[in-house]
């Protein structure tokens, strides 16, 4: 099943709508939904080596424009959207007030940390908002860290090739298991925060 469904992504990276669904779910990934944006687009990296680093620049601008999209949701909306997303990550909102912290001690690089690693993004992006953090240093860090993240990527994809496609369509059932065990590392580290 999970080779399945790495062939039909892959296949998407062929047509014009594969773009499209990488941007909107980088941006929905940067404020609502668990899933990391670079699951998608390593898989349509894999399906199109030659256009990576176009892909990753387009999961970037997703990423960054849904940071903003969730920065708006924890500034404006908080009491009646912000805070129901975050108790689904967070049902005690106990990391949530941690981030509060982050943000007097390390501010932009705290920001830029939750960017750049697995750590779920989309709670700083919230909090970010609530805690009225400088919207341009907000902007800067999470400009330079998606892309930054993204751009390994498609950087690795790019330079792999047709290696690292046919690596990745023998082993998408591992590859599923590591990206798995990513997801669950940042979620881990962030809960040490």
């Amino acid at each position: 099943m999970l080779k399945q469904s790495y062939a039909t992504l892959a296949n998407w990276s062929q047509k014009p709508y594969g773009e499209h669904l990488l941007f909107w779910f980088a941006l929905a990934e940067s404020c609502v939904i668990p899933v990391p944006a670079d699951v998608l687009l390593l898989t349509l990296c894999a399906g199109a080596p030659q256009r990576s680093l176009r892909l990753a620049l387009i999961c970037g601008v997703g990423s960054v424009v849904g940071g903003l999209v969730g920065y708006g949701i924890g500034h404006y909306a908080f009491d009646s959207v912000g805070s129901l997303l975050l108790r689904t990550y967070d049902p005690e909102l106990s990391t949530f007030h941690r981030v509060e912290g982050i943000y007097e001690q390390w501010g932009f690089w705290g920001v830029l940390m939750a960017a750049v690693t697995p750590i779920p993004y989309k709670i700083f992006t919230l909090a970010s908002g609530v805690f009225h953090f400088d919207l341009g240093q907000f902007m800067l860090a999470s400009v330079i860290g998606r892309n930054a993240r993204f751009l390994l990527v498609g950087g690795l994809m790019a330079y792999g090739g047709d290696r690292v496609q046919r690596w990745a369509s023998e082993s998408s059932h591992q590859l599923g298991w590591i990206l798995l065990a990513i997801t669950l590392i940042g979620l881990y580290a962030f809960t040490l925060l």
